[in-house]
């Protein structure tokens, strides 16, 4: 069943690497279809990948093989939600170790360019209570890259 509602994320050769990568790196995540072209197309000759049907988390996702014509910015990213330091450091180390890069405050990119917050639900609860509790979690993520757990409960604490 084809979902009502799917992100489209654009790559350029390799949207198949990047499908299968998440798929192993995250649960409830698979590819479920490899699509080749019909014909040749601006990014590609026939027979070559066109796109990649596939879900991170359960959500829903179509990679689409369209050349270098557009890249990922951070006005796109998935917001992952971990329970603890280890789900962090698992998350973040994957995506950084497999030829990513660290950002801020949670913040990293894979190698395909995209965009992730690898974000610990201690470090949301404390922006939800508000207060001098949110100020002093926001302060602390504001010194971060990867969340630092303790360093957050710390924090919540006063």
């Amino acid at each position: 069943m084809i979902a009502k509602n799917t992100i489209c994320l654009w790559y350029n050769k390799d949207a198949e690497d990047a499908a299968r990568f998440y798929a192993a790196t995250f649960p409830d995540s698979k590819v479920t279809a490899v699509h080749k072209a019909p014909s040749d197309f601006p990014g590609g000759k026939k027979g070559d990948v066109l796109t990649v049907d596939f879900t991170v988390l359960g959500v829903a996702c179509l990679g689409l093989n369209g050349g270098p014509a557009f890249k990922h910015t951070e006005a796109f990213s998935f917001q992952v939600a971990t329970d603890d330091q280890k789900e962090t450091d698992r998350y973040w180390n994957a995506i950084v170790g497999n030829g990513g890069q660290e950002s801020e405050c949670g913040w990293c990119k894979d190698r395909w360019g995209l965009s992730w917050q690898i974000t610990p639900r201690t470090l949301t609860e404390a922006m939800a209570a508000g207060g001098a509790e949110a100020k002093r979690a926001f302060e602390a993520m504001m010194t971060m890259k990867k969340i630092d757990v303790a360093r957050i409960d710390a924090a919540r604490r006063g």
